[in-house]
């Protein structure tokens, strides 16, 4: 999964030798794929629903943002775990160069997702904010409420992306 199926950029050789070998040892993608990702609940398709109906545009399109809280979820009887995968869809938009996830873990805790397209490095934000991850994908968990995380956490991308 990490992979993305095969279409981000770490992708080399060795992987799709990799998932040859597996394939020749008999694992089937299709099987492999429906288990991942075909096995929604219709609570989970009605919280994707509102997160990519809170997308926020910035910087001309350039960077996406969304907000989900915990009224969000508790209102279609979805999980936080229901939340992944979904930033992913933000980067698939048209001249989209990043995108942050905001998740409302409770009153002062909130999980933030970056994600970058380009060279710009996500992880030097996250951590900014005691997060990590890798350049094109990076997380947070930011001590303090979402009505705080949401515009730091924006403001910093913005700056990396405009430097």
């Amino acid at each position: 999964t990490d992979t993305g199926w095969f279409r981000f950029p770490s992708v080399v050789e060795a992987t799709l030798s990799a998932a040859a070998r597996l394939v020749g040892a008999g694992a089937q993608p299709s099987a492999v794929f429906a288990k991942l990702y075909e096995q929604n609940t219709l609570a989970r398709i009605r919280l994707q629903g509102r997160i990519l109906g809170n997308v926020k545009s910035h910087l001309n399109g350039r960077l996406l943002t969304t907000a989900i809280t915990q009224d969000d979820l508790n209102s279609v009887g979805a999980e936080a775990t229901d939340t992944e995968d979904v930033i992913n869809r933000l980067l698939g938009v048209k001249g989209v160069e990043a995108a942050l996830l905001f998740l409302e873990l409770g009153p002062q805790e909130t999980k933030v997702s970056l994600r970058s397209r380009t060279t710009l490095d996500v992880n030097q934000i996250a951590g900014r904010f005691g997060g990590g991850g890798h350049k094109a994908a990076s997380g947070v968990r930011y001590r303090g409420p979402l009505s705080e995380a949401e515009p730091a956490v924006i403001e910093a991308t913005i700056a990396a992306m405009t430097e």
